[in-house]
């Protein structure tokens, strides 16, 4: 596996990806807004274009042999969301599910807040999502309340 830059020349991979959580705005790592139209060729490019200029968030694909598996983000400490939805924010696709994919990713991740120089980053989750809850606690996470619905952990930067 690994992580990459979005990029139009994985345009197909991505969309066949997205095409397994079905319609909607649900893939949490990828940036994907209403306002996004990723179904023609210049809107994809436009959206991969806006994730790659954020200045408040580092968005990688997590891709193997020509695949897209999921999306991951690093918002970044400047990023206003981060208190609602943490700094770190991934989807896997749903036939990649349960094997490990969004751990490797995380792991990742971390070394890159590393690099930015963060100590700690805090990650946000549906409180009945025992999957992420199970990943963000393989990658040192530890929890610190909720928000509503949702429960956060702190994981520290190695």
């Amino acid at each position: 596996m690994d992580l990459v830059v979005p990029s139009d020349d994985l345009a197909a991979a991505w969309r066949k990806a997205h095409a397994e959580w079905g319609p909607g705005l649900h893939e949490d790592g990828f940036g994907l807004t209403a306002d996004d139209d990723v179904a023609s060729v210049q809107g994809f490019s436009d959206w991969v274009e806006r994730l790659r200029v954020d200045a408040e968030c580092t968005y990688r694909w997590i891709a193997e042999d020509e695949r897209v598996l999921g999306g991951i983000a690093l918002r970044h400490d400047s990023n206003k969301s981060v208190g609602r939805r943490g700094h770190i924010g991934y989807g896997v696709r749903p036939s990649e599910r349960g094997r490990g994919v969004a751990t490797w990713a995380v792991r990742e991740m971390l070394m890159l807040a590393a690099d930015m120089g963060m100590t700690r980053v805090m990650a946000v989750c549906e409180v009945d999502n025992a999957a992420s809850i199970a990943t963000l606690k393989r990658a040192g996470g530890e929890q610190d309340g909720r928000l509503g619905s949702a429960v956060r952990y702190w994981i520290p930067v190695p």
